[in-house]
């Protein structure tokens, strides 16, 4: 019983101070905004210089079947890290953020 307290008072402390669980995507497919739709069936075709000539319209995950955009602070997190990155295609992060609808503000991600 005293552990069921104690876990009740740390959840109502994080609560009131702010602090949120964050949403973790693992091993999902990357994709521009722009071949969202085109790509969608086949996500591990899509190749890292496409994705880079369509940055400019920002990136995102597909997550249980559905596209989920990024911010624009994730847009330029991924777009570095594919700059980065020797990988051409079967493009894949692991990201941690806050999933507000359909965007994801994006606190980190990592190309897998």
């Amino acid at each position: 019983m005293t552990r069921v307290i104690t876990l009740i008072g740390i959840l109502a402390w994080a609560g009131a101070s702010g602090i949120s669980a964050a949403d973790t995507w693992s091993n999902v497919p990357l994709i521009d905004t722009m071949c969202s739709t085109k790509v969608k069936d086949k996500p591990d075709a899509h190749t890292r210089a496409c994705a880079l000539q369509c940055a400019e319209g920002g990136f995102g995950i597909i997550a249980d079947g559905t596209f989920l955009k990024f911010d624009d602070s994730g847009n330029a997190k991924v777009q570095a890290a594919l700059k980065a990155s020797k990988k051409l295609d079967h493009l894949r992060v692991s990201v941690t953020g806050e999933r507000s609808g359909e965007t994801i503000k994006v606190a980190s991600v990592r190309i897998d």
